[in-house]
């Protein structure tokens, strides 16, 4: 007889085991179903926590944020330029740290209020530079959505770091379009080094909100 006694069902250990098996079948191939399977539990017991796969994936996004910022800690002396590519910078990097990990986030919407403790620091941040209330949230808002839409994009062509998916080969797509010289070339532009294009990217938007605003 197995007397091993295993860790309670409750939220986070389904939270944790998704994350885990997500890297394994990605968004589509997860399913409560295979979650379950995983547990060795049967699918009706995951309904007590989540009554469909978009509240398990808000509590998906919900844990990817708690590890994201667990053990971090604000620097007050940021300005408001370094406090957004430290975030943005992290957010990637999160995102990153799972397949289809912008897809889980996108559209979910967090569980608990843990986020607002930053989100409080990041909005007194902004208003004592001199951004409004409406300001400071847009600037934060279209950073994040920059990185949000960047990130889904790179994990389209590298669902993981060590993972390219066929046809984004750079090479062959600039000789199927030969004819089109400029649009061949720019393939390397939009189809690899994406740390550096990312960073350029940030710069111009952070660029943007600072001569929208006129606050240096």
């Amino acid at each position: 007889m197995n007397t091993e006694r295993r860790a309670p069902l409750d939220r986070k250990r389904v939270a944790d085991t998704a994350l885990r098996l997500l890297n394994e079948v990605g968004l589509d191939g997860l399913s409560l179903r295979a979650i379950a399977k995983e547990l060795e539990v049967k699918a009706p017991a995951l309904y007590w926590h989540f009554k469909d796969k978009q509240a398990l994936l808000d509590e998906m996004a919900t844990e990817m944020y708690r590890r994201m910022v667990a053990g971090t800690s604000l620097d007050p002396g940021d300005t408001w330029q370094e406090r957004l590519l430290k975030s943005n910078r992290g957010l990637r990097t999160a995102l990153l740290g799972h397949r289809d990990g912008a897809k889980v986030f996108s559209g979910s919407r967090f569980t608990g209020v843990e986020h607002a403790e930053q989100m409080e620091d990041n909005l007194r941040l902004f208003t004592t530079a001199g951004f409004t209330l409406a300001q400071a949230v847009r600037a934060m808002t279209t950073t994040y959505l920059y990185t949000l839409g960047f990130v889904t994009e790179e994990q389209g062509v590298q669902p993981m770091p060590d993972e390219r998916r066929a046809g984004y080969d750079v090479e062959e797509r600039a000789g199927l379009m030969a004819d089109f010289p400029l649009s061949a070339r720019a393939g390397a532009e939009i189809f690899e080094d994406y740390d550096r294009h990312f960073e350029e990217g940030l710069a111009l938007v952070i660029a943007g909100i600072e001569a929208r605003y006129g606050i240096g």
